[in-house]
């Protein structure tokens, strides 16, 4: 199925490789990501009877979090791009019996959302992506009640996430050099600077904006399940994409060890750092 987005590029993308590697690693992105995911929707905060959109909402954690927050008399609106990701996602709503959620295959850039409805707008690390996000935030808004809360998190730099840096820094002498990369560009650490946050938000209509720069350890548990989810998720990826297959060997296990080096006895001894961030609409 396709699905209707002004960037193709971020569809495919997710609908590929990486939309599969997340789904086949669900239950070890949901471990690592434990801490994370315990903050944010602490910071969301929500009630029950609230309505809330979930953007990014991925395979279902934070959905599934939510249906059980707002029970029966709220509802849960969950959005992505991602077939394969929606339809776990959707598994495992009608597995949990929860009534209350839909699930919508859409880019929230374009998305039809009912005008005025959510009292919540959540995002776990579904928001840096947008090609153009000053459009997405000011249509993500316009189903928000007046007053409605949005609360997100997304990644500060990547060397103040050493969850991501410790393994980047191992592979990097292994592997070809890499371009550049434009800061700006959609992906992780797109919304790594303050003041672009505060100006797409504020350009798009929200107020009240505040961010709020929160380590957070990650739940790596054992050296096969911190390298499970590195090797398909994040930076690293994209480092060996073009590596030969001796390059990729040598990069693999100069970040096996300095992954062991660095990992405590319960795998938490790296942390990823964050914007907690927070508006009104």
């Amino acid at each position: 199925m396709q699905t209707p987005t002004p960037n193709p590029r971020g569809a495919e993308f997710w609908n590929s490789t990486m939309g599969h590697s997340w789904v086949s690693q669900q239950a070890v992105i949901s471990e690592v990501f434990t801490s994370v995911t315990n903050v944010s929707l602490g910071a969301a905060a929500a009630k029950p009877g609230e309505r809330v959109i979930d953007i990014g909402c991925g395979t279902g954690d934070t959905v599934l979090a939510f249906a059980k927050a707002v029970g029966p008399s709220g509802a849960v609106l969950g959005v992505d791009i991602s077939v394969p990701m929606l339809d776990l996602a959707k598994h495992r709503v009608a597995e949990a019996g929860f009534g209350n959620v839909t699930c919508a295959l859409a880019d929230a850039t374009i998305y039809g959302f009912e005008p005025r409805w959510a009292d919540l707008v959540y995002s776990r690390f579904g928001l840096m992506f947008f090609d153009d996000p000053v459009r997405a935030f000011t249509n993500i808004r316009s189903g928000m009640k007046a007053g409605g809360r949005l609360v997100f998190v997304c990644f500060r730099t990547m060397p103040e996430s050493p969850w991501f840096r410790v393994p980047i820094e191992a592979a990097r002498p292994h592997v070809p050099p890499q371009p550049p990369l434009d800061p700006l560009a959609p992906g992780m650490f797109s919304f790594a600077r303050e003041d672009r946050v505060r100006g797409i938000l504020t350009e798009a209509g929200f107020h009240e904006i505040a961010l709020k720069a929160t380590d957070v350890p990650i739940h790596g548990g054992d050296i096969t399940q911190s390298m499970a989810f590195i090797t398909q998720a994040g930076p690293l990826p994209a480092l060996l994409e073009n590596a030969t297959d001796d390059q990729r060997h040598r990069a693999m296990e100069a970040v096996r060890n300095a992954l062991a080096a660095s990992l405590g006895a319960d795998g938490r001894d790296l942390h990823v750092g964050l914007w907690l961030v927070s508006a009104r609409a």
